[in-house]
């Protein structure tokens, strides 16, 4: 069973009616019980080419059926799964630890071989503490890996930061499969789901977000908002208990 299947397994049974289906430049926004982010992917086609299915119908469908698009091939309608599975979960808040993903990277880096999926903005302040880091992308910029790299790179990191995209782009269980079995896993981003459920697949922290005022992320994300830019969300996560 794959990760989703189980994430899938465990939503709330009951039927839950979505109120808001939004998909930004960036950020893909549904809420149902909750308000849940996933970033916005698109098809690697001609512009035009591939498209959502019932558009203009997805606010009448309930949060489980829009959830199970999550293991869609088609990237943008997975990217509304992955909101629509945020938008169901609730998180235990008192599992929850204190300190942002970069403090905790910053005190368990050190000397440490760090290997990224995905760019983060805090990146540059990693790399003086570690011992050697990495930043593998699809599309590599400079000083960046080429994501056909990745198993020679993650080979050989202590710690993998792995974006929670790599859920919607169904390419997650391929890099935890390249990492070392003592590796630290991280899989951070707001499209992560914040579940222990990812425990169970080898994943030590999982950090994401909870979007607490949905009017003001609504607004910033229609208008094309960055993650930093989006208003009225704040960070979770919950650490693997040892």
């Amino acid at each position: 069973m794959s990760v989703l299947e189980r994430i899938l397994e465990n939503l709330p049974k009951e039927k839950a009616a979505v109120s808001q289906v939004m998909v930004g430049a960036h950020w893909t926004l549904v809420c149902s019980r909750f308000c849940g982010l996933a970033s916005t992917l698109l098809p690697d086609e001609p512009h035009g080419s591939s498209s959502v299915r019932d558009v203009g119908k997805l606010h009448l469908k309930d949060a489980q059926e829009l959830a199970g698009w999550a293991l869609s091939r088609n990237v943008l309608e997975a990217s509304i799964g992955m909101a629509a599975i945020n938008s169901l979960l609730e998180v235990d808040e008192a599992n929850t630890v204190k300190g942002d993903a970069l403090e905790i990277l910053l005190k368990r880096g050190e000397g440490n071989n760090i290997a990224f999926v995905g760019h983060f903005p805090f990146i540059p302040k990693l790399k003086p503490i570690a011992k050697e880091l990495w930043v593998i992308e699809q599309k590599p910029t400079l000083n960046e890996v080429d994501a056909r790299q990745a198993a020679k790179i993650l080979y050989q990191a202590d710690i993998a930061v792995i974006t929670g995209t790599t859920l919607i782009n169904h390419t997650f269980e391929e890099l935890l499969s390249f990492c070392p079995k003592d590796a630290f896993i991280m899989m951070l981003g707001p499209s992560t789901p914040v579940t222990p459920l990812l425990f169970e697949f080898g994943v030590d922290m999982v950090s994401g977000v909870k979007v607490v005022a949905p009017q003001e992320a609504m607004l910033t994300i229609q208008q094309g908002a960055i993650f930093p830019q989006i208003n009225g969300v704040q960070r979770l996560t919950l650490m693997k208990k040892d």
